[in-house]
Protein backbone atom coordinates (compact mmCIF):
# COMPACT_ATOMS: atom_id res chain seq x y z
CA UNK A 1 0.00 0.00 0.00
CA UNK A 2 1.36 2.96 -1.64
CA UNK A 3 0.57 6.67 -0.85
CA UNK A 4 3.46 8.40 -2.01
CA UNK A 5 2.31 10.23 -4.60
CA UNK A 6 2.55 10.15 -8.62
CA UNK A 7 4.87 12.57 -10.19
CA UNK A 8 2.50 14.05 -12.19
CA UNK A 9 0.13 14.52 -8.92
CA UNK A 10 3.03 16.72 -7.16
CA UNK A 11 3.34 18.05 -10.44
CA UNK A 12 -0.65 19.10 -10.57
CA UNK A 13 -0.75 19.85 -6.64
CA UNK A 14 2.03 22.36 -6.94
CA UNK A 15 0.34 24.26 -10.16
CA UNK A 16 -2.84 24.42 -7.82
CA UNK A 17 -1.54 25.93 -4.79
CA UNK A 18 0.03 28.39 -7.15
CA UNK A 19 -2.93 29.22 -8.80
CA UNK A 20 -4.57 29.69 -5.42
CA UNK A 21 -2.08 31.54 -3.79
CA UNK A 22 -1.45 34.15 -6.82
CA UNK A 23 -4.92 34.10 -8.31
CA UNK A 24 -7.95 33.12 -6.28
CA UNK A 25 -6.95 33.99 -2.99
CA UNK A 26 -6.52 37.68 -4.13
CA UNK A 27 -9.69 37.49 -6.02
CA UNK A 28 -11.76 36.52 -2.50
CA UNK A 29 -12.17 40.22 -1.63
CA UNK A 30 -13.32 41.19 -5.38
CA UNK A 31 -15.93 38.37 -5.37
CA UNK A 32 -17.46 39.09 -2.12
CA UNK A 33 -17.57 42.84 -3.27
CA UNK A 34 -19.98 41.91 -6.60
CA UNK A 35 -21.77 39.47 -4.23
CA UNK A 36 -22.69 42.53 -1.58
CA UNK A 37 -23.15 45.41 -4.89
CA UNK A 38 -25.79 42.84 -6.43
CA UNK A 39 -27.65 42.68 -3.26
CA UNK A 40 -28.68 39.16 -3.78
CA UNK A 41 -26.24 36.02 -1.85
CA UNK A 42 -27.43 33.94 -4.94
CA UNK A 43 -25.70 36.29 -7.48
CA UNK A 44 -23.15 34.65 -9.49
CA UNK A 45 -20.07 37.20 -9.32
CA UNK A 46 -18.87 37.62 -13.33
CA UNK A 47 -14.81 37.53 -11.29
CA UNK A 48 -15.46 33.48 -10.87
CA UNK A 49 -15.80 33.80 -15.27
CA UNK A 50 -12.32 35.65 -14.98
CA UNK A 51 -10.80 32.70 -12.49
CA UNK A 52 -12.58 29.57 -14.74
CA UNK A 53 -10.89 30.64 -17.82
CA UNK A 54 -7.55 31.33 -16.55
CA UNK A 55 -7.77 27.62 -14.50
CA UNK A 56 -8.50 25.96 -17.82
CA UNK A 57 -5.98 27.57 -19.41
CA UNK A 58 -3.50 26.05 -16.66
CA UNK A 59 -5.17 22.80 -17.37
CA UNK A 60 -6.68 22.83 -14.07
CA UNK A 61 -9.88 21.59 -14.54
CA UNK A 62 -12.37 18.83 -14.42
CA UNK A 63 -9.45 17.62 -11.71
CA UNK A 64 -12.06 15.15 -10.33
CA UNK A 65 -12.87 13.02 -12.74
CA UNK A 66 -10.54 9.95 -12.99
CA UNK A 67 -11.63 8.96 -16.42
CA UNK A 68 -9.29 10.54 -19.20
CA UNK A 69 -10.74 12.77 -21.97
CA UNK A 70 -12.57 15.10 -19.63
CA UNK A 71 -10.10 16.79 -17.30
CA UNK A 72 -6.06 14.90 -16.27
CA UNK A 73 -7.69 11.36 -15.56
CA UNK A 74 -6.34 11.55 -12.04
CA UNK A 75 -6.66 8.44 -9.72
CA UNK A 76 -8.67 9.33 -6.40
CA UNK A 77 -5.37 8.77 -4.39
CA UNK A 78 -4.02 11.92 -6.78
CA UNK A 79 -6.50 13.63 -6.94
CA UNK A 80 -7.01 13.23 -2.38
CA UNK A 81 -4.03 15.87 -1.78
CA UNK A 82 -5.72 18.40 -4.28
CA UNK A 83 -9.03 18.27 -3.09
CA UNK A 84 -7.39 19.01 0.43
CA UNK A 85 -5.80 22.02 -1.01
CA UNK A 86 -9.41 23.40 -2.26
CA UNK A 87 -11.19 22.52 0.99
CA UNK A 88 -8.67 25.52 2.23
CA UNK A 89 -10.14 27.72 -0.41
CA UNK A 90 -14.08 28.84 -0.95
CA UNK A 91 -13.68 29.35 -4.27
CA UNK A 92 -11.16 27.15 -5.64
CA UNK A 93 -13.34 24.10 -6.27
CA UNK A 94 -15.55 25.83 -8.49
CA UNK A 95 -13.05 27.88 -10.33
CA UNK A 96 -11.38 24.73 -11.60
CA UNK A 97 -15.01 22.61 -12.08
CA UNK A 98 -14.61 20.38 -9.78
CA UNK A 99 -17.31 21.46 -6.87
CA UNK A 100 -20.51 19.72 -5.71
CA UNK A 101 -22.61 18.86 -6.37
CA UNK A 102 -21.71 19.19 -10.02
CA UNK A 103 -18.79 16.51 -9.61
CA UNK A 104 -21.25 14.21 -8.17
CA UNK A 105 -23.99 14.64 -11.28
CA UNK A 106 -21.13 14.61 -14.17
CA UNK A 107 -19.84 11.62 -12.81
CA UNK A 108 -22.81 9.69 -13.38
CA UNK A 109 -23.63 11.30 -16.70
CA UNK A 110 -20.09 9.90 -17.64
CA UNK A 111 -21.10 6.92 -16.75
CA UNK A 112 -24.96 6.47 -17.16
CA UNK A 113 -25.61 9.00 -19.75
CA UNK A 114 -26.83 8.21 -23.71
CA UNK A 115 -24.94 10.24 -26.15
CA UNK A 116 -28.10 12.80 -25.95
CA UNK A 117 -27.63 12.97 -22.56
CA UNK A 118 -23.91 13.92 -22.28
CA UNK A 119 -24.32 16.16 -25.38
CA UNK A 120 -27.54 18.26 -23.91
CA UNK A 121 -26.47 18.31 -20.09
CA UNK A 122 -22.79 16.64 -19.56
CA UNK A 123 -20.90 18.60 -22.48
CA UNK A 124 -22.21 22.01 -20.77
CA UNK A 125 -21.61 20.83 -17.48
CA UNK A 126 -17.64 19.78 -18.56
CA UNK A 127 -17.53 23.04 -19.65
CA UNK A 128 -18.54 25.04 -17.20
CA UNK A 129 -21.51 26.92 -18.78
CA UNK A 130 -23.94 25.72 -16.77
CA UNK A 131 -24.68 24.31 -13.26
CA UNK A 132 -27.07 21.51 -11.91
CA UNK A 133 -28.61 20.24 -8.70
CA UNK A 134 -29.36 17.09 -7.20
CA UNK A 135 -32.91 16.31 -5.85
CA UNK A 136 -32.92 13.19 -3.56
CA UNK A 137 -33.56 14.15 -0.20
CA UNK A 138 -37.03 15.08 0.70
CA UNK A 139 -38.82 16.31 3.79
CA UNK A 140 -41.47 14.30 5.06
CA UNK A 141 -39.78 11.06 5.23
CA UNK A 142 -36.18 9.55 6.76
CA UNK A 143 -34.11 10.21 3.57
CA UNK A 144 -31.12 8.52 5.91
CA UNK A 145 -32.90 5.32 4.56
CA UNK A 146 -33.05 6.27 0.83
CA UNK A 147 -35.48 3.30 0.01
CA UNK A 148 -38.02 6.05 1.59
CA UNK A 149 -38.43 7.90 -0.91
CA UNK A 150 -42.01 9.03 -2.05
CA UNK A 151 -41.61 11.06 -5.14
CA UNK A 152 -43.00 9.56 -8.07
CA UNK A 153 -41.96 9.16 -11.67
CA UNK A 154 -44.96 7.89 -13.65
CA UNK A 155 -45.13 6.81 -17.49
CA UNK A 156 -47.66 8.85 -19.77
CA UNK A 157 -46.61 7.51 -23.22
CA UNK A 158 -43.67 8.83 -24.35
CA UNK A 159 -43.20 11.03 -21.58
CA UNK A 160 -42.69 10.87 -17.43
CA UNK A 161 -44.51 13.00 -15.20
CA UNK A 162 -42.94 13.96 -12.13
CA UNK A 163 -44.44 15.00 -8.54
CA UNK A 164 -42.62 15.59 -5.47
CA UNK A 165 -41.86 17.63 -2.73
CA UNK A 166 -37.74 17.97 -2.37
CA UNK A 167 -35.32 19.97 -0.12
CA UNK A 168 -31.38 20.00 0.00
CA UNK A 169 -31.31 20.19 -3.45
CA UNK A 170 -27.96 20.96 -3.53
CA UNK A 171 -27.84 23.68 -5.97
CA UNK A 172 -30.90 25.01 -7.53
CA UNK A 173 -30.91 28.04 -6.11
CA UNK A 174 -27.77 29.11 -8.88
CA UNK A 175 -29.17 31.09 -11.55
CA UNK A 176 -26.86 29.00 -14.17
CA UNK A 177 -28.51 25.93 -12.39
CA UNK A 178 -29.98 23.92 -16.07
CA UNK A 179 -30.62 20.81 -15.13
CA UNK A 180 -31.52 18.75 -12.08
CA UNK A 181 -30.99 14.82 -11.22
CA UNK A 182 -34.15 13.68 -9.32
CA UNK A 183 -34.65 10.51 -7.75
CA UNK A 184 -38.20 9.00 -7.38
CA UNK A 185 -40.43 5.75 -7.24
CA UNK A 186 -41.44 4.33 -10.86
CA UNK A 187 -42.69 1.22 -9.40
CA UNK A 188 -43.76 1.24 -5.95
CA UNK A 189 -44.81 -2.41 -6.48
CA UNK A 190 -41.47 -4.22 -6.62
CA UNK A 191 -38.35 -4.71 -4.72
CA UNK A 192 -37.66 -1.81 -2.31
CA UNK A 193 -34.20 -1.43 -3.73
CA UNK A 194 -35.73 -1.27 -6.99
CA UNK A 195 -38.44 1.18 -6.86
CA UNK A 196 -36.64 3.81 -7.84
CA UNK A 197 -35.45 5.70 -10.74
CA UNK A 198 -33.09 9.03 -11.84
CA UNK A 199 -34.41 11.12 -14.40
CA UNK A 200 -32.91 14.68 -15.98
CA UNK A 201 -34.93 17.68 -15.62
CA UNK A 202 -34.54 20.88 -17.19
CA UNK A 203 -34.93 23.39 -14.43
CA UNK A 204 -36.86 25.68 -16.53
CA UNK A 205 -39.82 22.76 -17.73
CA UNK A 206 -42.88 24.33 -16.19
CA UNK A 207 -43.96 22.91 -13.33
CA UNK A 208 -40.72 23.53 -11.45
CA UNK A 209 -40.65 25.56 -8.44
CA UNK A 210 -37.96 26.80 -6.61
CA UNK A 211 -39.59 27.96 -3.16
CA UNK A 212 -37.11 28.93 -0.85
CA UNK A 213 -33.07 28.92 0.43
CA UNK A 214 -32.66 26.74 3.62
CA UNK A 215 -30.48 28.46 5.92
CA UNK A 216 -27.63 26.53 8.23
CA UNK A 217 -27.28 27.48 11.28
CA UNK A 218 -28.96 30.72 10.86
CA UNK A 219 -26.70 31.36 7.69
CA UNK A 220 -28.45 32.17 4.43
CA UNK A 221 -26.24 29.63 2.49
CA UNK A 222 -26.53 31.66 -1.08
CA UNK A 223 -26.98 29.00 -3.94
CA UNK A 224 -26.22 25.72 -1.45
CA UNK A 225 -29.80 24.51 -0.58
CA UNK A 226 -33.23 24.91 -1.83
CA UNK A 227 -36.28 23.73 -1.25
CA UNK A 228 -38.21 22.89 -4.35
CA UNK A 229 -41.84 21.20 -5.81
CA UNK A 230 -41.78 19.78 -9.10
CA UNK A 231 -45.94 19.20 -9.68
CA UNK A 232 -46.53 17.62 -13.07
CA UNK A 233 -43.48 18.11 -14.66
CA UNK A 234 -43.53 16.36 -17.72
CA UNK A 235 -40.00 15.12 -19.83
CA UNK A 236 -39.06 12.48 -22.59
CA UNK A 237 -38.43 9.16 -21.46
CA UNK A 238 -35.08 9.87 -23.36
CA UNK A 239 -34.47 12.04 -20.11
CA UNK A 240 -33.94 8.68 -18.22
CA UNK A 241 -30.71 8.27 -16.60
CA UNK A 242 -29.53 4.40 -17.32
CA UNK A 243 -32.79 1.96 -16.74
CA UNK A 244 -35.95 2.09 -14.79
CA UNK A 245 -35.31 0.60 -11.25
CA UNK A 246 -31.79 1.36 -11.92
CA UNK A 247 -31.96 5.12 -9.42
CA UNK A 248 -30.73 3.05 -5.79
CA UNK A 249 -27.74 2.18 -7.63
CA UNK A 250 -26.88 4.93 -9.60
CA UNK A 251 -27.58 7.01 -6.43
CA UNK A 252 -24.88 4.35 -4.44
CA UNK A 253 -22.71 5.25 -7.55
CA UNK A 254 -22.51 8.76 -7.07
CA UNK A 255 -22.35 8.77 -3.23
CA UNK A 256 -19.39 6.75 -2.64
CA UNK A 257 -17.03 9.60 -4.72
CA UNK A 258 -18.52 12.39 -3.30
CA UNK A 259 -18.04 11.07 0.38
CA UNK A 260 -14.25 10.56 -0.13
CA UNK A 261 -14.29 14.39 -1.86
CA UNK A 262 -15.99 15.25 1.47
CA UNK A 263 -13.38 13.79 3.19
CA UNK A 264 -10.42 15.36 1.38
CA UNK A 265 -12.20 18.86 1.67
CA UNK A 266 -12.96 18.27 5.76
CA UNK A 267 -9.19 17.89 5.98
CA UNK A 268 -8.54 20.98 3.94
CA UNK A 269 -10.93 22.63 6.64
CA UNK A 270 -9.15 21.23 9.73
CA UNK A 271 -5.61 21.87 8.34
CA UNK A 272 -6.63 25.48 7.90
CA UNK A 273 -8.21 25.83 11.51
CA UNK A 274 -5.21 24.34 12.41
CA UNK A 275 -2.81 26.94 10.97
CA UNK A 276 -5.32 30.06 12.11
CA UNK A 277 -5.33 28.55 15.84
CA UNK A 278 -1.46 28.24 15.74
CA UNK A 279 -1.13 31.61 14.30
CA UNK A 280 -3.42 33.09 17.27
CA UNK A 281 -2.13 31.43 19.85
CA UNK A 282 1.13 33.23 19.42
CA UNK A 283 0.18 36.84 18.88
CA UNK A 284 -2.55 36.73 22.02
CA UNK A 285 -0.98 37.18 25.92
CA UNK A 286 -3.43 36.05 28.30
CA UNK A 287 -2.71 35.96 32.41
CA UNK A 288 1.31 37.33 31.49
CA UNK A 289 2.37 34.76 28.99
CA UNK A 290 1.56 34.15 25.23
CA UNK A 291 -1.56 31.65 24.24
CA UNK A 292 1.36 29.24 22.74
CA UNK A 293 3.17 28.84 25.75
CA UNK A 294 -0.31 27.35 27.75
CA UNK A 295 -0.57 23.91 28.47
CA UNK A 296 -3.95 23.47 27.74
CA UNK A 297 -3.55 24.88 24.73
CA UNK A 298 -0.60 23.00 23.63
CA UNK A 299 -2.64 20.25 23.60
CA UNK A 300 -5.02 20.89 21.66
CA UNK A 301 -3.21 22.23 18.94
CA UNK A 302 -0.96 18.56 19.53
CA UNK A 303 -4.56 16.97 19.76
CA UNK A 304 -5.19 18.41 16.50
CA UNK A 305 -2.40 17.61 14.53
CA UNK A 306 -3.20 13.96 15.85
CA UNK A 307 -6.48 13.69 14.29
CA UNK A 308 -6.01 15.46 11.11
CA UNK A 309 -2.78 13.12 10.33
CA UNK A 310 -5.01 9.82 11.18
CA UNK A 311 -8.11 11.57 9.19
CA UNK A 312 -5.40 11.95 6.23
CA UNK A 313 -4.26 7.85 6.23
CA UNK A 314 -7.50 6.34 6.58
CA UNK A 315 -8.85 8.82 3.77
CA UNK A 316 -5.39 7.62 1.57
CA UNK A 317 -6.12 4.32 2.27
CA UNK A 318 -10.06 4.52 0.82
CA UNK A 319 -8.49 6.15 -1.99
CA UNK A 320 -5.89 3.84 -2.88
CA UNK A 321 -8.65 0.72 -2.37
CA UNK A 322 -10.94 3.06 -4.99
CA UNK A 323 -8.35 3.20 -7.28
CA UNK A 324 -6.74 -0.99 -7.39
CA UNK A 325 -10.09 -2.60 -6.10
CA UNK A 326 -13.33 -0.73 -7.01
CA UNK A 327 -15.82 1.59 -5.35
CA UNK A 328 -17.74 -1.58 -3.82
CA UNK A 329 -14.16 -2.82 -2.30
CA UNK A 330 -14.33 0.28 -0.64
CA UNK A 331 -17.42 0.46 0.88
CA UNK A 332 -16.65 0.12 4.44
CA UNK A 333 -13.37 2.27 4.52
CA UNK A 334 -15.77 5.31 3.19
CA UNK A 335 -18.35 4.93 5.49
CA UNK A 336 -15.25 4.96 8.07
CA UNK A 337 -13.91 8.40 6.62
CA UNK A 338 -17.01 9.60 6.11
CA UNK A 339 -17.72 9.61 10.25
CA UNK A 340 -13.85 10.19 11.24
CA UNK A 341 -13.21 13.21 8.85
CA UNK A 342 -16.46 14.68 9.47
CA UNK A 343 -15.14 14.40 13.41
CA UNK A 344 -12.10 15.74 12.72
CA UNK A 345 -13.01 18.97 10.75
CA UNK A 346 -15.82 19.94 13.88
CA UNK A 347 -13.08 19.09 16.46
CA UNK A 348 -10.63 21.09 14.97
CA UNK A 349 -12.59 24.42 14.53
CA UNK A 350 -14.44 23.86 17.64
CA UNK A 351 -10.84 24.04 19.25
CA UNK A 352 -9.98 26.95 17.08
CA UNK A 353 -13.20 28.40 17.87
CA UNK A 354 -12.37 28.20 21.59
CA UNK A 355 -8.63 29.49 21.16
CA UNK A 356 -9.91 32.68 19.32
CA UNK A 357 -12.82 33.38 21.88
CA UNK A 358 -15.72 35.78 21.11
CA UNK A 359 -13.86 36.79 17.90
CA UNK A 360 -13.97 32.85 16.92
CA UNK A 361 -17.70 33.48 16.56
CA UNK A 362 -18.20 36.47 14.42
CA UNK A 363 -17.96 36.74 10.81
CA UNK A 364 -14.83 38.78 10.94
CA UNK A 365 -12.80 35.27 10.85
CA UNK A 366 -13.85 31.96 8.78
CA UNK A 367 -14.31 29.73 11.24
CA UNK A 368 -17.91 30.33 12.18
CA UNK A 369 -18.98 29.71 9.00
CA UNK A 370 -16.11 26.55 8.45
CA UNK A 371 -17.78 25.38 11.38
CA UNK A 372 -21.37 25.57 10.01
CA UNK A 373 -19.91 23.61 7.01
CA UNK A 374 -17.98 20.67 8.98
CA UNK A 375 -21.22 20.41 11.35
CA UNK A 376 -23.49 19.72 8.20
CA UNK A 377 -21.01 17.05 7.12
CA UNK A 378 -22.51 14.51 9.99
CA UNK A 379 -26.01 14.63 7.97
CA UNK A 380 -24.93 14.85 4.38
CA UNK A 381 -24.35 11.62 1.67
CA UNK A 382 -25.52 9.55 4.75
CA UNK A 383 -25.59 10.88 8.42
CA UNK A 384 -23.17 9.06 11.26
CA UNK A 385 -25.37 7.06 12.20
CA UNK A 386 -25.92 5.25 9.08
CA UNK A 387 -22.27 4.38 8.22
CA UNK A 388 -21.87 3.31 11.83
CA UNK A 389 -24.30 0.98 10.96
CA UNK A 390 -22.49 -0.18 8.43
CA UNK A 391 -18.72 -0.47 9.79
CA UNK A 392 -20.87 -2.27 12.91
CA UNK A 393 -22.79 -5.01 10.59
CA UNK A 394 -19.45 -5.37 9.27
CA UNK A 395 -17.50 -6.42 12.18
CA UNK A 396 -20.41 -8.55 13.82
CA UNK A 397 -20.62 -10.48 10.50
CA UNK A 398 -17.25 -12.12 11.37
CA UNK A 399 -18.32 -13.50 14.66
CA UNK A 400 -21.88 -13.82 13.28
CA UNK A 401 -21.23 -18.22 13.78
CA UNK A 402 -20.76 -17.87 17.29
CA UNK A 403 -24.46 -16.95 17.98
CA UNK A 404 -26.84 -18.93 20.02
CA UNK A 405 -29.26 -20.47 17.34
CA UNK A 406 -31.79 -19.66 19.69
CA UNK A 407 -30.41 -16.27 20.15
CA UNK A 408 -33.57 -14.00 19.82
CA UNK A 409 -36.15 -16.04 21.54
CA UNK A 410 -34.29 -17.15 24.99
CA UNK A 411 -33.09 -14.25 27.28
CA UNK A 412 -29.25 -15.61 28.01
CA UNK A 413 -27.62 -14.29 31.30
Amino acid sequence: MDFDLSPRAKEYLERLIAFDTDVVRPAEPTYHAQRVESGDIRYAPPIMEDLKRDARARGLWNLFLPEPGHGPGLSNLEYAPLCEVMGTSPLLGEATNSSAPDTGNMEILAQFGTPLQKDQFLQPLLDGEIRSCFAMTEPWVASSDATNISSRIESDGDHYVINGHKWFTSGALDPRCKVAVFMGVTNPDTDAYRRQSMVLIPMDAPGVTVVRGLTVFGHDEGPGHAETLWENVRVPKEFLLGEEGGGFAIAQARLGPGRIHHCMRAIGLAEKALALMSARVQQRVAFGKPLADQGVVRERIAESRLQIEQARLLTMKAAWVMDTHGKKAAQADIAMIKVVAARVATDVIDRAIQVFGGAGVTDDWPLAAMYTHARTLHLVDGPDEVHLRQIARRELGKYEHMRPADAGRTARI
